[in-house]
């Protein structure tokens, strides 16, 4: 059992963390909330970009030298190949890229939940889940573990974790 002096350092620490992280919190909620709509046009918009390439590439060249991942080829003509993106002229090796995409802000936000090892971001992630492990441990450290706000914690806390995994299990 832990001690009452232990307890209140927890609970200290609890709640000073507990500000800190609000901020965060409000800012991944935010981009998790965004990324729902990923696959919609929702707050994006479309920008178009020209390039002049070598004239005369083949559609897995263009796809290539363009970077699309995606790339695929809608139509061919003599003069022209058309993709989802745009077009490009065999003959003058004009090309147009249109793409949507998020303004400047929200599209960091996005990638803050799309960080990796790679990324600086990870570092933010990182200490973001060891933080809300700690609240996870904190959270039962603070009460004695004869008391019933305790007890029925461990079952709200049981019932939680049940209702994550089977969101989880059955919504993917």
């Amino acid at each position: 059992m832990a001690s009452p002096k232990l307890r209140n350092d927890f609970r200290k620490y609890h709640r000073w963390l507990g500000f800190f992280l609000a901020g965060i919190m409000a800012v991944y909620a935010s981009s998790g909330i965004l990324l729902i709509f990923r696959t919609t046009d929702f707050l994006k918009y479309e920008s178009t970009t020209e390039y002049t390439l070598a004239p005369g590439l083949s559609a897995k060249d263009l796809g290539k030298e363009l970077g699309l991942r995606k790339f695929a080829l809608k139509e061919e003509t003599e003069e022209q190949l058309i993709y989802a993106e745009g077009s490009y002229n065999k003959l003058s090796g004009e090309a147009t890229v249109t793409k949507k995409d998020y303004p400047l802000v929200l599209a960091k936000l996005v990638s803050l939940h799309k960080a990796t090892t790679n990324s600086p971001l990870f570092i933010l992630n990182i200490f973001f889940g060891i933080s809300l492990l700690f609240f996870v441990v904190s959270a039962f450290v603070m009460f004695m573990p004869k008391a019933l706000v305790y007890k029925n914690g461990l079952k709200i806390a049981a019932a939680g974790f049940l209702f994550a995994l089977l969101v989880v299990i059955f919504a993917s």
